[in-house]
């Protein structure tokens, strides 16, 4: 019984583990490089143990989908929590995302949505992410920094269209990805801004 019992411990343990390696080489490589024997031989594990925890790529990329998301979401709240207002907020939101795509290969981002799981789960976490950025919207109406007279939910139905189109159109060969967080967040963003929010976009642009 105590053997049964470690082997269950132990691949317990991998459980925890293999996610963590499996990122690390999905954001370096790209996804399609990456085979389930790499990560069995970065981990020194034989390519059969994952398959007795994961039936194929995507059910162990759908978890690690899921960790990341969880802990990127963990890191904005953390990182937020001491702001003051919307546009801090969105400084902190900017800052975060430009160094999470400059550590990540994009093809990470490119090839994920071309499985079905994990572009499910990703399109019900956009759906709630929009949902609860009218809130922070409307907090910025009455903070006084978002102009009031607008249609916000046509606003952020655009800002998605134009993420989209980024990916799609792959810009980012292009374009550093300063440049495009700079235009995608504070070029089209200003245009929604009242002018304490324009002057506040400003200083953020050069501080």
């Amino acid at each position: 019984m105590q053997e049964i019992k470690d082997i269950s411990d132990y691949k317990l343990n991998l459980k925890e583990r293999i996610p963590d390696v499996a990122l690390q080489l999905f954001t370096e490589r790209g996804i399609n490089s990456v085979r389930m024997d790499d990560v069995a031989q970065t981990m020194g594990i034989s390519k059969r143990t994952i398959y007795e925890l994961y039936d194929k790529k995507e059910d162990l990329l759908f978890e690690v989908v899921v960790k990341h998301f969880k802990q990127r979401m963990d890191r904005m709240e953390q990182a937020v929590s001491h702001c003051s207002n919307v546009m801090e907020i969105l400084l902190e939101v900017y800052h975060m995302k430009v160094s999470n795509f400059k550590e990540t290969n994009p093809l990470f981002f490119t090839e994920m949505i071309r499985y079905p799981q994990v572009k499910k789960f990703l399109d019900e976490q956009n759906n709630l992410m929009r949902d609860s950025s009218y809130g922070f919207i409307q907090r910025g109406v009455e903070e006084g920094y978002f102009r009031a007279d607008l249609n916000y939910q046509m606003a952020v139905l655009q800002f998605d269209a134009m993420g989209e189109y980024i990916m799609q159109k792959e810009l980012y060969r292009q374009y550093s990805i300063e440049d495009i967080f700079r235009n995608l967040v504070f070029v089209s963003l200003r245009g929604l801004c009242t002018d304490k929010g324009i002057k506040a976009i400003d200083e953020m642009l050069f501080q």
